[in-house]
């Protein structure tokens, strides 16, 4: 099926099911232990022996000697993998350094060997017997001694690394009100509950792999390319994901040692990565080194905005696209953003949850913050003077929907805006100093073409197949409930089979475009389904109508199950889209408003409550869809007050690699948080009218922390996280 004009009015119109607030289907299977993740395959992999990794003790040289010896005759070992005796092995088409080193080594804990043995203690037992010689090179892991030597990249994901509208630098030196500030961001983990883990079994020449893995058809492409194998002998398999943030996006170590243990001890094999391994041997959120500089007039018109941005990755790697929110957010002739690249020899850097406008609205509405306080006008009433209904960069391109403005004022009436202090430092409740700080949301809504396979059969029964996974998100549910309200069933006699590469291409579980796309899918294959259904009832196609389990036209009823009593029926289709992304800009838009209270003479930080109110077209389920957001304010929280992976400089490596050292919060730490949504739809996006929203919910949220703690102890920290040693040599004097 092929979109490319706005959907008009369509079945999902009639939110029998679509829309309502409903139980995630694998709710219970999760709760009770019984859903089966890619570590725990003893059902499918029987007998299965454990792999252990051994990560470089280097971040940069080559390996000069390895003696495997006592480790081959330690008790239990069935085999050792290594650069040497892996065969020919091709770096895959989304990864940025070799999932296995040797001799070369790219960054510290990078893989160099795999033991396989029967027990996992046994392996890594043996691990610890392997000794490894290396020759150190010399290697770059300061991002602000390579600022110098960062390059405009080439155009990618981000779109172009540099772009100019106007005159910026003109209309920035006449601007009677000016903000040239420096913001950092430290690098992030995805911290992810479910460590990267596989299970690989061979079938003669055919690989099964259970992996975790949000992107099945990226994942068995890249498998095959990493292994040589034509892609048809390759199946990957991921039905459940146990958190993933962009973290398991691409093909990790897991997978391919996974593969290669098995092959060579001749029976399945199980490898998880150790915590303490993943944070330099997987991906992570690069830091970034942002310049923003905002011109106005006196009554608060931007004139001139520009955001710079410096982020480093290995060799080949990608920028962190910190400024590409600036580029559609507020209005203003004179624009400039850049992005630039140094090389750095850490871990790889990647996407984590809002690539690009998590790190960027950091900075950028903290900005908008401190500008607003120069002007002496509200927070609110500075950003929603300089909002805008067309792209900035593109006059003639209007957004499809923008209810940014409706979002802050809504949220400012339901906050309680009016009652902050305009005075920083002016509230307090016996130690504590309160204050209230907020910051627009935004992310970009991103499309991709994505299959399902539709079954019934002669009991009235829809399977929805498709390789679609389910990180957390509510998947299963929302495809459910899409094929529910299109075939006309309840949603229990509806079955979801997911993330299975055997099954249609899907967009996948990643950039905030996984529900829309996914269930754009299924509305398309649902849709060939009634026509096959039609088709076999003798009913005429254009006046049907599908409900309660049944087919009506005019006077005739006839129950659905009745067309596949010869013989199930089957449709598969896939959802491409045309053009409207380029003749609309699709965005989705909110607000975070924060209250803290910081302690005047420790300066502790205590988030009191929070809201977000978002608009992000139809929200297809309401409980799932606030489980996203204040999952994402919660992680907002951690990014700004406490989330930083330690680089030690002399060794290139992250020091708290493990989550005793890289602390993250948790619900419980946030006594209340509300989420609104606002009553939206978007027919330039699919049929569904639907947009992600799962990433919009952190962005801004750390801004609108920092901005909290500002107006409550005027003290402003342009470097994350905002920790005790930064506040402390600037709060007031303790009465």
């Amino acid at each position: 099926m092929k979109f490319d004009t706005p959907a008009t009015t369509n079945p999902i119109d009639r939110l029998k099911v679509v829309g309502k607030a409903t139980d995630r289907i694998d709710g219970p299977l999760k709760t009770t232990g019984r859903a089966p993740y890619a570590y725990e395959r003893d059902d499918v992999a029987p007998g299965a022996a454990y792999g252990y990794v051994l990560g470089s003790a280097i971040a940069k040289g080559r390996i000069t000697g390895m003696d495997l010896s006592a480790a081959k005759v330690a008790p239990g070992v069935l085999a050792i993998v290594t650069a040497e005796n892996a065969g020919k092995l091709t770096k895959g088409n989304f990864n940025t350094a070799n999932l296995l080193g040797g001799p070369e080594i790219e960054h510290y804990h990078q893989a160099i060997a795999l033991v396989v043995a029967e027990t996992f203690e046994q392996a890594r037992a043996a691990s610890s017997l392997i000794r490894v010689d290396y020759a150190r090179g010399k290697g770059r892991f300061d991002l602000e001694a390579e600022m110098g030597n960062a390059t405009l990249p080439k155009e990618g994901f981000g779109g172009p690394a540099e772009s100019k509208v106007g005159n910026f630098d003109g209309a920035f030196k006449s601007a009677p009100v000016q903000l040239d500030a420096r913001y950092t961001t430290p690098d992030h983990s995805h911290a992810m509950m479910e460590p990267h883990a596989s299970t690989a079994k061979w079938d003669g020449d055919q690989l099964l792999l259970w992996t975790s893995n949000q992107m099945i058809n990226w994942g068995k492409g890249d498998v095959a390319r990493t292994l040589g194998l034509p892609k048809e002998k390759v199946r990957l398999m991921s039905p459940y994901v146990g958190g993933g943030f962009g973290g398991k996006l691409f093909v990790r170590t897991d997978a391919i040692l996974a593969a290669l243990g098995a092959k060579a001890a001749g029976r399945p094999v199980k490898v998880s990565l150790q915590r303490p391994l993943i944070a330099n041997n997987t991906t992570h959120r690069p830091a970034t080194i942002q310049r923003i500089r905002i011109g106005t007039t006196k009554d608060g018109k931007i004139t001139a905005i520009g955001h710079e941005s410096w982020s480093g990755d290995l060799p080949g790697g990608g920028p962190e696209t910190a400024v590409s929110q600036t580029r559609l957010l507020y209005a203003g002739e004179n624009r400039l953003t850049s992005m630039r690249l140094a090389v750095l020899d850490l871990p790889e850097g990647n996407a984590m949850r809002a690539p690009g406008e998590a790190p960027g609205l950091m900075a950028l509405e903290i900005a908008m913050d401190e500008m607003a306080e120069k002007l002496g006008m509200d927070p609110v009433e500075f950003r929603a003077r300089n909002d805008t209904q067309v792209d900035p960069e593109a006059a003639n391109r209007p957004f499809s929907q923008r209810q940014l403005i409706q979002c802050m004022r809504i949220g400012a009436d339901k906050f309680g805006w009016a009652k902050r202090a305009k005075a920083p430092g002016a509230i307090r409740e016996g130690r504590w100093l309160i204050g209230m700080g907020m910051a627009a949301a935004f992310r970009n809504n991103l499309n991709g073409k994505s299959g399902a396979r539709v079954r019934l059969d002669g009991k009235g029964v829809v399977t929805v197949e498709t390789d679609m996974t389910d990180i957390g998100t509510g998947t299963y549910t929302i495809i459910a409930q899409t094929a529910a309200e299109m075939m006309g069933v309840p949603l229990d006699t509806v079955v979801v089979r997911l993330g299975d590469s055997s099954f249609p291409a899907s967009a996948g579980s990643g950039g905030q475009w996984g529900a829309n796309s996914s269930t754009a899918g299924v509305y398309a294959a649902c849709s060939m389904l009634r026509d096959k259904v039609t088709a076999a009832l003798g009913f005429n196609s254009a006046d049907v109508v599908f409900e309660d389990g049944k087919v009506r036209a005019g006077n005739r009823s006839v129950a659905l199950a009745e067309a596949a009593k010869g013989g199930e029926l089957v449709a598969e289709d896939y959802m491409d889209y045309g053009d409207l992304a380029k003749k609309y800009q699709q965005s989705t838009f909110g607000a975070h408003f924060v209250e803290v209270a910081v302690d005047a003479a420790t300066a502790e930080v205590r988030v009191r409550r929070m809201l977000a109110v978002c608009a992000a077209g139809r929200i297809l389920n309401p409980k799932s869809a606030r489980s996203q957001v204040i999952g994402a304010m919660t992680m907002g929280v951690g990014s700004a007050l406490m989330e930083e992976l330690a680089v030690d400089k002399r060794f290139g490596f992250f020091v708290n690699h493990d989550l005793a050292g890289y602390e993250v919060p948790v619900h419980a730490d946030i006594p209340h948080q509300e989420v609104i949504f606002l009553d939206e739809t978007d027919p330039t996006t699919s049929p569904m009218k639907a947009k992600g929203v799962g990433e919009l919910g952190l962005c801004g949220v750390g801004a609108a922390v920092a901005n909290a703690i500002h107006n409550a102890c005027g003290v402003r920290v342009r470097e994350y996280p905002v920790t005790l040693d930064k506040l402390l040599p600037g709060m007031p004097a303790f009465v």
